[in-house]
């Protein structure tokens, strides 16, 4: 049975050592809490669009002049984040890849944070057009959004400095620790399938805390409540980068995932379009170019696909 506590200080939410896969059934749960209500100003994007892009402005009309609400989860370094120099705007990869979209397709943006676990009902509330925030496209959260995938995925495993624990990966050698992790993320249910394997091994099982963002799952880690954090390797390596002297990559993994762009599963008009403009963001190398712009892997580009349910 699980065990939950809130400390309001820190945004924590502790589930104690898990119990098999009857635990699961609490990740459907939404947590519904944004952060921000506020919409922030839209940002226009720089850079030139691709040749290709005025016929797709003359094929999807609609979206020429319009303004589109990205919803984000703005604490990831490199991807999104409040901007230090002016914090009423957002920097990253992500935003701006949704700026280079709107570029080519005449549209421009606004961003809505909320937290990671909101980012879909805020979408199917109508409260958002669009998600870009380096959200891994499941199956399972394809029942609530059509993706379009834009990124293959590689996980780092962020452990203290020296990794004491000797963790090397989402395995058994895991029992006995915790893991900090997002609410929501997919690494959530491979760190709970570690209890009945740590159970066979005569090993105490994992133990999750449950954050909001990515934020604070990097400082449990470095207030020693939790001993690991598994995340998008790009995103384990800015906290390395940030932390060189307490922090560590104990090592990659690769998951069966993609990142993906996530839209509304009515509107199946502004999903092509949005097919169409990456096809030609990526043709023309601007995904590359922003990856290398925001020290991300380059060889992470993927083509686009759809994942519906």
């Amino acid at each position: 049975m699980l065990k939950h506590f809130i400390d309001d200080r820190s945004g924590v939410r502790e589930v104690a050592p898990i119990a098999g896969a009857k635990t699961a059934r609490w990740l459907p749960v939404v947590l519904g809490i944004l952060c921000a209500a506020a919409v922030v100003a839209p940002q226009p994007a720089s850079a030139a669009a691709p040749a290709g892009c005025p016929q797709l402005q003359a094929k999807y009309p609609k979206l020429k002049g319009a303004t589109l609400v990205d919803a984000l989860n703005p604490h990831t370094p490199g991807y999104e984040a409040l901007d230090p120099k002016d914090p009423s705007k957002y920097i990253g990869f992500d935003v701006d890849l949704v700026e280079a979209l709107g570029n080519c397709l005449g549209f421009s943006v606004t961003y809505k944070p909320v937290a990671f676990a909101a980012l879909l009902p805020t979408l199917q509330a109508g409260q958002a057009d669009i998600v870009i925030s380096d959200i891994y496209a499941t199956s399972e959260r394809a029942k609530a959004a059509d993706f379009i995938t834009y990124s293959k995925v590689f996980d780092g495993v962020l452990v203290a400095k020296g990794n004491p624990k000797h963790i090397t990966g989402i395995n058994t050698t895991m029992c006995g620790d915790t893991a900090a992790e997002n609410t929501g993320f997919v690494e959530v249910p491979l760190v709970q399938n570690l209890g009945a394997p740590c159970k066979a091994a005569g090993k105490p099982e994992p133990a999750l805390q449950l954050y909001d963002n990515n934020a604070d799952c990097i400082q449990a880690i470095l207030a020693g409540r939790a001993d690991t954090y598994v995340n998008d390797v790009n995103t384990v390596d800015q906290a390395v980068k940030a932390y060189p002297d307490k922090l560590a990559k104990a090592v990659a993994v690769t998951l069966p995932y993609s990142i993906g762009i996530a839209v509304p599963k009515d509107k199946t008009e502004f999903r092509d379009a949005i097919v169409a403009a990456l096809t030609e963001l990526q043709k023309a190398g601007v995904e590359t170019e922003l990856l290398k712009k925001w020290s991300l892997d380059p060889g992470t580009v993927e083509e686009p696909k759809l994942i519906t349910h």
